[in-house]
Parts: C-alpha cells; structure tokens; sequence
C-alpha cells in the first residue's frame, strides 16, 4: 500500500502487480551477489515517488523531509518537514493476533516474527512550528524542522521533542475520545425536538448517558524551550535518564531539564572574546546512550569531542579528541568545507562513534582517539566537481548517518536518491542501493568527472535517515517520499 504523508490512498490492481514483480526481480538481483549480507528490499513508500530522470522542481519546498526519528521500541517513526509539520507513523500489528484467543496465539518467536513484517500506517500529522521573525534582529525564523527526539511517555501518551532554528517544543501526543450525549428523553421529531409532550408519552423518565462515538489521536503541546539561543539549533539529543537533554546550536550546548522550561545549563561554549578569530561551529550533538553523564559534540574542523558532566559544570576542555590528520596529498581549496563533520552519534551500546563529513564516513572506537577503526569514502568520484558543487552549494549538503540496532552496519545518505548500508566490522560488503520500490546494487563505481561532463542530479539526495533500534529496518527520506526498507 502506498499512502501520502498525509493519510492513506490505495494504488490499482494493476500497480500492485507491477510493484510486487519489481519486488521480486530485485530480490531475485540481490539474492546471486547479496552473500551473507541481508537481503534489503522495497517496503512501503509514503508519498509521491518521483519517476527516473524526475527532479525536484515540482515538488514543493515545504513539503521536503527535513528529520527523522524513531521511537526507542521501534514502533513510532515520525518525520518532519521544511513546513514545520510533524507526521507520526504507528507500526500495525496482525489482527489475527489480536483477535486470536490467548490459547490459539504464536509463540514469541512467531509473534516477533510476524512483527517485524508489520507494516507502518499514518497515526497522525501536526503543525509544530510556524514561521517567525526578529524584530530585534530583523531575522526571518523558518518554520523547518531542524532535529526530533521521542522522549519516554506516560499513561499511554507518547512524547516528542522538536525544534526549529530557535524554539524546542515538547509534544504530548496522545488518544482522545470523543463523546456524545445519547439515550436522551426528547426525541428528534423532523430534526427538532418534539417538545416536553414527548418525554412522558407512556415512558419514564430517563437519564441522559455520555457515549464514546469516536477515538481520534491528536498532539499538544506540554512545554516551550525558547529564549536560550542565539544562534541556529541544529541537534536535539536526549539523555538516558529520561529527564534531560540536549541542544546545540553554532556556538553553544545547552543542557535542559524536560520538567522545567524556564532555565537551562550552558555546557560548551566555543564563543571567541572576538568574532573575528572564529575558527569553528559546532555542527551536532549525541548523548551517551548508557551513561548520562557523557556526550559528544562535533565541530566543522572535523573533529569529534567527548565530554564529561562529572569533571567540570563547563566542558570546554573535552575528555577526549577524536580527529584525523589530514592527508597532504588530498588537501585542496575545499578542504575546510568538506571536512566538517554534518553528524556525530553514538552506537546503542555506547562503545563507537560514526561521522559522516562529505566525502567520508569514519568510525571510532570510544577508547582509541588516535586513529578511527574504519575510513570509508563516499564522494570521492566528486572530487574533480568540487567546484562545480561549491557554486551550487551542494558542497554544504549535510548528510545524516546512524548505527543499526547490533552496531553492524552504518547507514548515510548520497545523491541520486542512493543510501549506503556500510559493514562497520566489514563481515559483510557494503552496498549501494537507490530508495524505489525497485533497490538494486550498484554494480560498479560510480565515474570520474571530468570538466566538460555533465554532473549528476544533485536535487535527488537522501539527507536523512534512520535506522530500527532493533531489527533491520531502516527509514529514508528522499526528498518528499519516504521509504521503508526491511532487512531479511
């Protein structure tokens, strides 16, 4: 079922047909040269999907995913989007299951089975953020949503951090009932009220009841983090404990409470005396996914920074560096452009690191700061265009990346609507694959460019994505469409 990011709407017979035969001649392409590696196919598809060759010009710009989340138990995803609105997907689970007696129900091993081939349906869509301005500094506030963490909920409800440039905001998002009156005394007599005549014609008296006609999930918000940056919020990042976070903007890490929106905490604060003598920004931030005393921070000098709250209340001076020199020989104009590091996370384990600059994907052992574990160029086939995308500011594209549940494989986005799964222990060979219905390997490397050709759709990019926080299912988002690929 293919379904818009805003509800549901089923294809044809005859699409479903041409769907599942793509399916299977992929399966069938990836299965001869796949190995020991899983087997990554087409699951579901949210939105438009843009035919080959198609670039992105008639596709609105407020309808651009822009960040991606799932929850800790893996059965919320949300999105958002360059419109400042939030999408949830619930992930169903089988109505045999459901309805079955608890006598007649799978196994565990059956029922965990039969979930992860559960599909993701639309729960519900929220406007988070609305545009603003500055009058202090005569500054437009987009309305993009920069960065979205799921924090631990309560009674049912599910909770949401989302922020923009400027504002973080706490959502509840939650079921509600809807209730009517009924068993009422009067009854309706040509859509009116058949006057007081008709309550005792024979009967007695009786007493109104309130009836839930309808459930409906709905969003609101429970708290507004604003004031406290002065610069652009790009990372929200939630701590262990479940009571704090992080956010980070160009300058300055702030730590939060999620009770109290009045105050926060400055941790690292990279502000020169002199704005002239800025040298860096920080560009992300991850909390440490076991200890909650722990955090990185990443800047665009391509260096990765740990930080420990238990040394110091400020923590500029970081417990450990993680930065790779340079090599001369690859050294070029560009150079502090596309060294700087667009994400930084953590493994769920906590025991490596991942970042993901331009041309490169390195990944880092906690423990060893001197070199990475593993170097894995992306874009190195770009290198003689860096001109060329530097005048189209593709050169500042920032591409996510992210662990899988077990620390395997490495998951970033590219260009041409292609995501790459990396083996970060290199058990399995790392693969290429387009976001369509229809993946496929690619086959060889991708050419050299020379000045006279012409260069590749750099509209068609996969800038965020996200992986399953426990079974092979990773989460893309081309331009406006999301996919859904399933590991098998």
């Amino acid at each position: 079922v293919r379904c818009s990011l805003a509800g549901w709407h089923p294809r044809s017979s005859v699409a479903i047909a041409r769907s599942r035969s793509r399916e299977r001649a992929a399966a069938e392409e990836m299965a001869a040269t796949r190995g020991g590696a899983p087997e990554w196919r087409f699951f579901q598809v949210f939105g438009e999907e843009q035919p080959d060759g198609a670039g992105v010009e008639d596709i609105q710009e407020a309808d651009l995913l822009s960040a991606l989340d799932f929850d800790e138990t893996g059965d919320y995803l949300a999105t958002g989007d360059r419109g400042g609105r939030i999408v949830v997907f619930e992930r169903a689970t089988s109505d045999e299951q459901q309805l079955a007696p608890d006598d007649q129900r799978p196994c565990p091993a059956a029922a965990l089975r039969a979930k992860e081939k559960a599909q993701y349906r639309f729960l519900t869509e929220f406007q988070s953020h609305e545009p603003e301005f500055d009058f202090l500094k005569s500054l437009e506030i987009e309305e993009k949503i920069n960065s979205m963490r799921w924090c631990k909920g309560t009674m049912g409800c599910k909770m949401l951090l989302s922020t923009n440039d400027k504002t973080i905001k706490l959502w509840k998002v939650y079921g509600k009932k809807i209730k009517t009156v009924s068993n009422m005394n009067i009854e309706p007599r040509n859509g009116c009220a058949g006057g007081p005549a008709a309550v005792m014609r024979g009967r007695a008296l009786r007493l109104p009841l309130m009836a839930t006609c309808e459930r409906v999930v709905t969003a609101t918000p429970k708290r507004t983090f604003a004031n406290a940056h002065a610069y652009h919020i790009n990372s929200v990042a939630l701590c262990s404990d479940g009571e704090s976070f992080l956010s980070c903007d160009d300058l300055r890490l702030n730590l939060w409470n999620l009770r109290d929106a009045k105050c926060c905490f400055n941790i690292v604060d990279v502000k020169p005396a002199n704005m002239e003598a800025l040298s860096k920004v920080l560009t992300s931030a991850d909390f440490h996914p076991i200890d909650c005393h722990t955090f990185l921070y990443s800047s665009s000098r391509g260096c990765v920074r740990l930080g420990d709250m238990r040394a110091a209340a400020l923590c500029d001076a970081s417990a450990k560096s993680f930065e790779e020199p340079e090599d001369p020989a690859t050294k070029s104009f560009f150079s502090e452009i596309t060294s700087s590091i667009a994400s930084a996370r953590f493994s769920r384990d906590g025991r490596n690191i991942v970042t993901r600059d331009y041309l490169s994907v390195r990944i880092w052992d906690v423990r060893v700061e001197t070199r990475p574990l593993k170097t894995i160029a992306m874009h190195e086939h770009l290198r003689p265009k860096l001109c060329d995308l530097y005048e189209k500011d593709c050169i500042f594209d920032k591409f996510e990346c992210c662990f899988n549940h077990n620390a395997t494989h490495v998951l970033t986005g590219s260009y041409q609507n292609r995501f790459h799964l990396l083996s970060a222990d290199g058990s399995t060979p790392d693969l290429a694959l387009e976001a369509s219905q229809t993946p496929y390997r690619r086959a060889s490397a991708p050419p050299l460019y020379s000045a006279g050709d012409l260069p590749p759709d750099f509209s068609r990019r996969v800038l965020h994505t996200a992986f399953h926080p426990q079974h092979n299912v990773a989460a893309i988002a081309a331009t406006s469409t999301l996919y859904i690929m399933n590991g098998t």
